[in-house]
C-alpha cells in the first residue's frame, strides 16, 4: 500500500513539469465593434494556422501580474491598460504540447492608448468574427466577455474603453456594443446622469445634426456604482 508521504512525493515530482503561464484577453472598441487582440500561432503538429491571446510563461523572478504586463507590452505594445485577474485555467489538456496552468487576465484599452501602440504581428479582431483559436483560448475569451458584461451593471469599468471625452450617444452605443442589445435612450440618459458617474466636460462635439455636449468620467479608476443596473 502506498503511504501518504510516497503519494505526495510522486505528485510533486509529476507537477514539476507543469508550466506556469499567463494569458491576457485584451479588449478594445474599434470601428463600432468589440474587438480582441490576437497573435498568430503556428506550432506544428499541434497548432497550425491559428491565433491566440498574448501571453506566455511566468518568469523565474515574476509574479503572474508582472508577467501579464510584460507579455502585453512585448506582444501588443500596450502599456497602462486596465487589467484584472480573471480565472485560473488548469485543464490537463488545455495545451497539447505540455502540461500548463494559466492565470488569465482581462484587459481594456481606450482609443488614446491604441494610438500609442506600435505595429505588431498581432491583429484586432471583432468578437463576432473570431478565427481558429489555439489552446483553450475560446473558453478564456468567453469567460472574459462574461466578466466584462457582468461588471457593466455595477461598476464604471466601461470608462477604460472610451476616450476621455465623449457624448452620451457614444457612451450608450458602447454599452450596446458589449451587451449586444439596444437600450432605451431616454431611460439611459436619465439614469446615467443620476448616478453621478459622468459630468459635463465644458465642450461640445460637432455632429451632422447639431453640436453635442461632451462628458467625462468623474472617476477613471474602477469604482462600484450600484445604480448602473437601472440604466441598463
Amino acid at each position: 500500500m502506498v503511504s501518504q508521504e510516497e503519494h505526495f512525493r510522486k505528485t510533486v515530482a509529476e507537477l514539476r513539469v507543469a508550466i506556469a503561464a499567463v494569458d491576457v484577453a485584451l479588449f478594445a472598441i474599434i470601428e463600432h465593434s468589440l474587438t480582441v487582440f490576437l497573435i498568430p500561432v503556428h506550432r506544428p503538429p499541434h497548432y497550425t494556422n491559428s491565433f491566440g491571446l498574448p501571453g506566455g510563461v511566468i518568469g523565474v523572478h515574476e509574479n503572474a501580474e508582472k508577467a501579464a504586463v510584460r507579455h502585453l507590452k512585448e506582444k501588443a505594445h500596450i502599456e497602462g491598460a486596465h487589467m484584472e485577474q480573471l480565472y485560473t485555467f488548469s485543464e490537463p489538456a488545455r495545451d497539447k504540447r505540455s502540461r500548463s496552468i494559466s492565470v488569465a487576465y482581462v484587459a481594456l484599452v481606450s482609443p488614446e492608448q491604441l494610438l500609442i501602440g506600435e505595429k505588431t504581428e498581432g491583429k484586432w479582431i471583432p468578437i463576432k468574427r473570431l478565427p481558429k483559436l489555439a489552446y483553450d483560448h475560446p473558453e478564456i475569451i468567453k469567460v472574459a466577455l462574461e466578466r466584462l458584461k457582468g461588471k457593466l451593471a455595477y461598476t464604471n469599468i466601461i470608462s477604460n474603453l472610451l476616450p476621455r471625452q465623449f457624448t452620451l450617444t457614444e457612451l450608450q452605443h458602447t454599452y450596446e456594443i458589449i451587451l449586444a442589445r439596444k437600450l432605451d435612450k431616454r431611460n439611459f440618459r436619465k439614469k446615467m446622469l443620476s448616478t453621478g458617474l459622468v459630468k459635463e466636460a465644458g465642450k461640445e462635439k460637432r455632429t451632422a445634426r447639431r453640436p453635442a455636449q461632451l462628458y467625462t468620467f468623474v472617476k477613471r479608476g474602477l469604482a462600484i456604482v450600484p445604480e448602473m443596473r437601472a440604466a441598463l
